[in-house]
């Protein structure tokens, strides 16, 4: 019994080494700085608010359908299907941004808003295995392992794309930047294949495919929107975590583009800073996922908005690349740990039965929470003529959600 948990848990987790292919090469690192600097050339910072327009837009679509999925897949018991089958849109379309080059604006905000749709939305059964297959107690070291392990993969993926990006934004090494996007791809679906294989359903599928699971999960969905009122911890948490998603998914859609555009960063130094702040990303989900299961979850995010707020003061002051790069390090503690512990204090505060469906609203409250933040940094930036101004207003969310999460009772829901 334990080999076959040890087993399952592992293969959970190579979905996080494999998925940061993604969110690596195409959302923070190369390609939101490829769309800004070269495929919206000599628009300025108009360029930010259009990357904007197009994380918001995939995130809102996303957030519409990831309830219904959840509460469908909760009664037919594929979450597996929908895991792969968005999984496998995320790298096609991810992929089909090789061909992307200058001025194809519209190509590529429609390429990555369906790439991202898929992305998003398989999150939403992966993150539902996660009560299937750690016991409650140690549902805040797994989650923190995973995401450890997901920081690996994208140091592992930033090393081999290395040699592809020496030659800088040259005109000559556009095709070796863009050939990236085809490496990430299939580094994706190739370390998805253990969690694709050894992942197991808890039950079996009693109604088939068809419209009926999808009338049946609209109206799982409203009977839980009706009787929200009974989880209220769950609910409050909900609410703590849309508002301080709002600045972690802006930092995660504009971080390298702030560091490209503002400090100057070229793109070798982009891949050290960015595999530097990965390793500290490994060491802050580790031990802030064992810090969890400790002194519990709402206290282990606390500290770590306490160092959001930190590092946006600091990346609007930081006038010299030493400075960022200290900032960048505490944020990278700070990425990997907030997000680890909030899926496993949604785990904890989720009634078994509404696994997948109550997944789906933590999904719904994170994707809505990229909608506001990163328009709001690209319509500021474009506004004021400066990102230092938008970054600076990404440290509110953090002290909102900071406040509205110490009115969650943990214990009280738990017990």
């Amino acid at each position: 019994m334990g080999r076959a948990y040890s087993k399952e848990v592992l293969c959970w987790m190579m979905y996080d080494f494999a998925n940061t292919a993604y969110t690596v090469i195409i959302v923070t690192f190369i390609y939101s700085v490829y769309f800004k600097n070269i495929v919206c050339e000599g628009l300025g910072n108009l360029g930010d608010l259009l990357w904007s327009i197009s994380c918001s837009t995939s995130m809102f679509l996303a957030a519409i359908l990831s309830p219904i999925l959840g509460a469908i897949a909760d009664y037919s018991y594929s979450k597996k299907r929908f895991l792969v089958f968005f999984s496998i849109l995320c790298v096609i379309f991810s992929s089909l941004l090789f061909f992307v080059e200058k001025g194809m604006i519209f190509w590529g905000m429609f390429l990555f808003i369906l790439a991202n749709i898929g992305f998003q939305a398989a999150i939403v059964f992966y993150n539902a295995f996660l009560p299937e297959i750690a016991p409650p107690e140690k549902l805040g070291r797994v989650s923190g392992y995973g995401w450890a392990l997901g920081y690996l993969g994208a140091i592992f993926v930033v090393f081999i794309s290395f040699p592809f990006l020496i030659g800088g934004w040259s005109k000559e090494n556009l095709p070796y930047i863009r050939f990236t996007f085809l490496l990430q791809a299939a580094f994706f679906i190739i370390f998805s294949l253990p969690a694709f294989i050894g992942l197991r359903e808890k039950g079996h599928n009693p109604y088939g495919y068809g419209f009926n699971l999808i009338k049946i999960g609209l109206k799982r969905l409203y009977d839980t929107y009706k009787h929200i009122r009974d989880y209220k911890e769950l609910f409050k948490f909900l609410i703590a975590y849309f508002i301080y998603m709002e600045g972690i998914t802006t930092v995660i859609f504009f971080s390298t583009i702030y560091a490209s555009n503002t400090l100057n960063f070229s793109l070798k130094e982009l891949a050290e800073f960015y595999i530097a702040v990965q390793t500290t990303g490994i060491i802050g989900a580790i031990i802030f996922g064992r810090l969890s299961d400790r002194i519990f979850p709402k206290r282990t995010i606390s500290i770590t908005l306490i160092l959001w707020i930190i590092v946006t003061i600091g990346a609007y002051l930081a006038h010299i690349k030493a400075i960022f790069w200290i900032i960048g390090l505490l944020a990278g503690v700070a990425i990997g740990s907030s997000q680890a512990v909030s899926r496993s204090m949604v785990g904890l505060l989720t009634p078994k039965e509404k696994i997948s469906e109550f997944f789906g609203f933590y999904g719904v409250f994170g994707k809505f929470s990229a909608i506001i933040g990163p328009f709001s940094f690209g319509a500021i930036s474009v506004i004021t003529g400066s990102q230092r101004v938008a970054i600076l207003s990404v440290a509110a969310f953090f002290v909102l959600g900071f406040i509205f999460l110490q009115l969650v009772n943990e214990k009280q829901s738990i017990s």
